[in-house]
């Protein structure tokens, strides 16, 4: 059955008069201001498809100027450096602050390109592991068990076999990047962990992470996922942030770094160099901030769509909805408080394909628009004149998708086999479509290639219809070649036997209906029928009938209570249906295409610390005989309740304060919470909160809010 969107075509093309942002001009500056007097901070944020760049009036909040490049995920501080480099910056020593916020720990566990570690696990049941199949969420094959932890109430369960872990380090020592270790019940006591510390300290230089000192969760193995995590990405943030200092002094810009966390909140370089695992959904949480900031708005619904992905999160009294339970990366859950997110890979350069039911579908691929390929190899525009007027019979989608050398490769060793050698040299003679690229090969299917390892690297590209070729067609946005963006679609069409405007009105439609119903999704908590679902299926009937008001008698709507903030180049036209579907007001307000690098510089430098309180019991288990108080690496005990918690209360705040401090606060602010943890068990927690130290002191700004 087909539905058509109710909001016709030609009232969408209307509102593309005032859409004049191109978001794609890596070298063009979006805004410039005049003189700034104050102090400015730079911003900058690392998306999937472009590298943002704003710089900021830190009085004033006035945007100074802005910039897009392409991001170069095979090496993001490429893309770090040309946004620095073209922004316009008359005096380097104004600037008091660089701030970051990056996709690199979520790509690197997403794509596998973490450093190799090896967890220790002390205490740990091998058979409870392997029983219920937890051993996958480890994140490294090299996993070792031990005997050692402790128990529910701190006691040793087993002496630490101390012995039998410096053998297996010495066995894997020049095998792996980095050490993690995770006791059982450390955040209760974390003797064994510091002693393995020490121990392995004494045979080996590799970094070792402990398990207790990013989180005081008592879940065993999220802690050891947070470890091993942890531990994994030292080196790739280091290299990192070293690159982005280096870049930093080509300008001949000397102001401390922050690296955006994955709640929204900032923490210096050097804290981020020890807990990088702490960067985990930085780029989308950078987002959300901006958005808050730039619309001033405490309550709302803030929806970045971007060139890759469109993500959402939700602001509530002024902050960001962290999840409280650990974020998820990959298949991992970690004890690392991040925003609550929900992502989908949909956005501007989404590949637009045919699906195995041969039906349209939009996405998940990203690809770089054949507009803009066309744009760099003007040759491409004759090939798609000749497949535009083949007939039906004749034509097919795949070869609308071309492959192309992005750089030569500087290692051999990725050219794992002669195809990947054979399609190098085909694609140095220009992009070539997918079929022809088969022919060559003399091969039949896309798997006997093999070519996730290039395309990975970004030695080659893929280039197809996106969206944004429909807008090239449509005038709503046109950098680039629209005469090629034309020919694909009209060969598209031949394919599928319809008319232009349907197919766009399809596309669009499709596109609507996906990002409202991640929405949904993601207010909800619930998953909305599939689309494979009978038309009989009320959940889906409702659904699609509140879209595309297909019944004669019936009307059925969804009602947003927030606005919409859209963030990203694109969210003016594509959020504009999703917002008048939901009922709800979509707010763009100035330099939302950009919003994510001014979350980068808007957040807060906010530090949790926890201490425990529980209590020492009798041989038999059965009385309460004092009090142990679990500050760090400190553990003391005394006799009576009071005298631990007032002593956990101050010691708590004194940690915040000191950690806040080291995380680049200024004048940080101390808020202390009490809660009971089980029958006689405690957890205080503290919160320091102040706004980033920068060259020059300055306490107003986030107290404007």
């Amino acid at each position: 059955m087909k539905y058509f969107f109710r909001i016709r075509l030609d009232r969408v093309r209307s509102l593309a008069t005032s859409y004049r942002q191109n978001l794609a001009d890596a070298g063009k500056i979006l805004n410039l201001k005049k003189d700034s007097s104050g102090p400015l901070v730079l911003g900058i944020d690392t998306g999937g498809t472009y590298t943002d760049g704003i710089l900021l009036d830190y009085h004033s909040r006035q945007v100074m100027a802005t910039h897009k490049s392409l991001t170069t995920k095979r090496d993001l501080s490429i893309g770090i450096e040309e946004v620095i480099k073209n922004i316009p910056i008359k005096d380097p020593s104004a600037i008091k602050m660089v701030s970051i916020s990056t996709t690199l720990a979520t790509n690197a566990i997403a794509e596998g390109k973490s450093k190799r570690v090896a967890l220790l696990l002390l205490g740990y049941d091998p058979d409870l592991i392997a029983g219920f199949n937890m051993q996958r969420r480890f994140t490294t094959p090299h996993y070792y068990y031990f005997a050692g932890g402790h128990d529910l109430y701190g006691r040793e369960k087993q002496p630490l076999d101390l012995p039998a872990i410096l053998t297996q380090v010495a066995e894997v020592k020049d095998q792996v990047d980095a050490i993690a270790v995770s006791g059982y019940f450390s955040p209760l006591n974390s003797e064994h962990e510091n002693r393995v510390q020490e121990a392995i300290n004494n045979i080996c230089d590799l970094p070792v992470v402990l398990g207790h000192q990013l989180s005081t969760k008592l879940d065993s193995v999220e802690r050891a996922t947070t470890a091993a995590l942890n531990a994994s990405l030292l080196a790739v943030l280091h290299d990192f942030v070293m690159a982005v200092r280096q870049a930093m002094a080509r300008r001949r810009i000397d102001a401390p770094l922050m690296v955006v966390r994955g709640d929204g909140t900032l923490m210096s370089e050097a804290f981020a160099a020890r807990t990088p695992v702490e960067t985990i959904h930085s780029g989308p949480a950078a987002s959300a901030i901006g958005g808050r900031f730039l619309s001033q708005l405490d309550d709302a619904l803030v929806v970045d769509v971007g060139g890759t992905t469109t993500d959402i999160a939700l602001i509530q009294d002024g902050q960001v909805v962290v999840n409280e339970e650990g974020a998820i990366v990959a298949t991992y859950k970690t004890a690392v408080k991040a925003a609550n997110l929900f992502t989908i890979a949909l956005g501007g350069d989404s590949h637009i394909r045919l699906n195995r039911e041969k039906e349209i579908a939009v996405g998940p691929e990203r690809v770089v628009p054949l507009a803009c390929l066309t744009e760099q190899y003007p040759q491409i525009l004759d090939r798609l004149d000749i497949l535009s007027r083949r007939t039906a019979e004749n034509i097919s989608p795949d070869w609308l998708e071309y492959w192309f050398l992005l750089r030569e490769p500087q290692n051999n060793s990725l050219l794992k086999t002669k195809r990947h050698q054979a399609l190098i040299d085909i694609l140095r003679q220009g992009p070539q479509p997918f079929p022809e690229i088969l022919k060559h090969l003399n091969l039949l299917h896309v798997s006997q290639i093999d070519a996730e390892t290039l395309l990975g690297q970004e030695i080659i590209g893929k280039s197809g219809l996106t969206p944004t070729d429909l807008l090239h067609i449509e005038g709503r946005y046109a950098p680039w070649n629209t005469k090629a963006a034309l020919l694909a679609l009209n060969a598209f069409c031949r394919f599928q036997l319809r008319n232009p405007i349907e197919i766009c009105q399809h596309i669009w439609s499709r596109m609507t209906e996906a990002i409202v119903r991640a929405i949904i999704t993601f207010l909800s908590g619930k998953k909305l029928p599939p689309p494979s679902l009978p038309d009989d299926d009320i959940g889906r009937w409702f659904f699609l009938n509140s879209l595309y008001a297909n019944h004669p008698q019936i009307e059925t709507r969804l009602r947003l209570y927030q606005p919409i903030i859209g963030i990203g180049a694109p969210a003016g036209i594509f959020l504009k249906d999703v917002a008048e579907v939901l009922h709800t007001d979509l707010i763009l307000p100035d330099h939302h295409e950009v919003a994510n690098a001014v979350g980068a510089v808007a957040g807060s430098v906010m530090v949790t610390e926890e201490i425990l309180v529980y209590p020492r019991m009798s041989k038999d288990g059965f009385n309460v005989i004092g009090y142990y108080v679990q500050a760090g690496d400190e553990r003391k005990l005394y006799d009576d309740v009071r005298d631990a918690l007032s002593y956990a209360r101050s010691t708590i705040r004194e940690h915040a304060l000191d950690a806040a401090r080291h995380a680049g606060a200024d004048n940080p602010q101390v808020t202390v919470k009490e809660k009971k943890d089980g029958l006689d068990a405690y957890r205080i927690q503290a919160k320091a909160m102040g706004n980033p130290r920068l060259n020059t002191t300055i306490y107003e700004f986030h107290n404007k809010f």
